[in-house]
């Protein structure tokens, strides 16, 4: 009864220290009057304390209770709202896959950029993306303008960048004849490389501003443009020679279209771009990833055999090379699967190693993977660095 007693007139004078707390024992004094308890000095003395040792632990409590928060790592900074990522050619294949795979988790806002508005955005739908979890943008790499164009719509939206994925690729197998972009560079080296590499250099300070805790920037590669694997020794295979090509333009005007200066093939201009993203990816590690703490890195995600990126090739291929990935290399990788597998380069807190070639096993475990003599130049890095910065303006 005693306990009782001096737990309600500690409630009582919680309840009217809200008010007067100056009048706070008169209150507790009114509290045993109703219920006929007197009360001597040394009982006060005593209700005194119990109130001082009450007030003391109410605030220790308000200061010790932990905020619930959201990290990657122990050592990372922490944070309660969602990431946002943009994902260049989001609204099909191993992009769409992507953005569905973080978007279903409900930790990422995926910025789907797509030169087809409205084709994201059925595509979205399709696959059954909440639109609480995405945002569709138009941008066309094959133009500067339109990544100059997109990155002021992005940085209007006032969302932080937290991790860039740049995915975007087109392939012309056969294709004899050179194609080019808004500003005259060969079309396939154009937007799989001169485009991302536009972006991505304009785009890392907003990253650097980001206070999410794992920052990351991710290039797609590509097993063809690796000479040391069977599928990067198929002819044409990938070299960039002295970059002759690159210096002068890739204009096809009074210099060749291609990298290595030589002759146009379509299907060599496509891995002559991976070659360039893959060296991107680690000169971005060499020059970024200390000072800024970004993640910089790129991976080859298996064979998509279903993808539209191989819609330019002839229909005999189209048909026979899914059944010949599936039964006879066994590399086929579904879109599903190969989605899944880019969102853990973007998300996952085991793949947070700068500067790594990302590949997955039979298993669909994932291993550091070695590039090729050419694809891991740094010297050539350097280089294909500084002849793309004078490209682009950014010299």
């Amino acid at each position: 009864m005693a306990l009782q007693t001096s737990s309600l007139a500690i409630s009582a004078f919680s309840v009217h220290s809200e008010g007067k707390k100056s009048n706070g024992f008169s209150a507790i004094e009114s509290s045993f009057s109703f219920l006929g308890v007197p009360l001597s000095d040394h009982r006060i003395a005593a209700l005194k304390m119990k109130k001082k040792i009450a007030v003391r632990a109410q605030t220790t409590t308000a200061v010790t209770t932990p905020t619930p928060s959201i990290s990657n790592s122990p050592n990372e900074k922490k944070t309660l709202r969602k990431g946002n990522v943009i994902i260049t050619g989001a609204s099909s294949g191993l992009g769409l896959a992507t953005a569905k795979s973080l978007a279903e988790t409900g930790k990422w806002n995926v910025v789907m950029a797509c030169r087809d508005f409205l084709k994201a955005e059925r595509a979205a739908k399709s696959v059954g993306m909440s639109k609480e979890n995405y945002t569709v943008m138009h941008l066309d790499l094959a133009s500067l303008e339109s990544v100059r164009q997109f990155i002021d719509a992005f940085r209007r939206s006032e969302m932080p960048l937290d991790s860039l994925v740049c995915n975007a690729a087109v392939y012309y197998p056969n294709a004899k004849t050179p194609s080019f972009t808004a500003d005259g560079f060969e079309l396939s080296v154009g937007v799989n490389h001169l485009g991302h590499f536009y972006m991505s250099r304009l785009l890392l300070d907003d990253m650097v501003k980001s206070d999410y805790p794992s920052k990351r920037l991710v290039i797609v590669g590509s097993i063809t443009g690796n000479t040391n694997t069977l599928a990067g020794n198929v002819p044409p295979k990938a070299n960039l020679g002295d970059l002759r090509g690159l210096s002068g333009g890739l204009s096809g005007l009074g210099s060749t279209a291609m990298i290595d200066g030589g002759e146009y093939w379509g299907a060599k201009a496509y891995k002559d771009s991976k070659v360039c993203n893959m060296l991107t990816m680690q000169e971005f590690h060499r020059r970024y990833h200390e000072e800024t703490g970004i993640t910089f890195s790129s991976l080859y995600p298996g064979c998509i055999a279903t993808t539209g990126l191989f819609r330019e090739h002839i229909p005999l291929f189209r048909t026979l090379f899914p059944p010949f990935q599936k039964y006879i290399t066994k590399g086929f990788v579904s879109e599903e699967e190969a989605g899944r597998r880019l969102a853990q380069v973007v998300s996952d807190r085991s793949l947070t190693k700068s500067g790594v070639y990302w590949s997955w096993n039979s298993t669909s475990a994932s291993f550091q993977n070695e590039l090729s003599e050419e694809a891991s130049d740094a010297e050539k890095a350097k280089k294909v660095w500084e002849l793309s910065d004078k490209l682009v303006g950014l010299a």
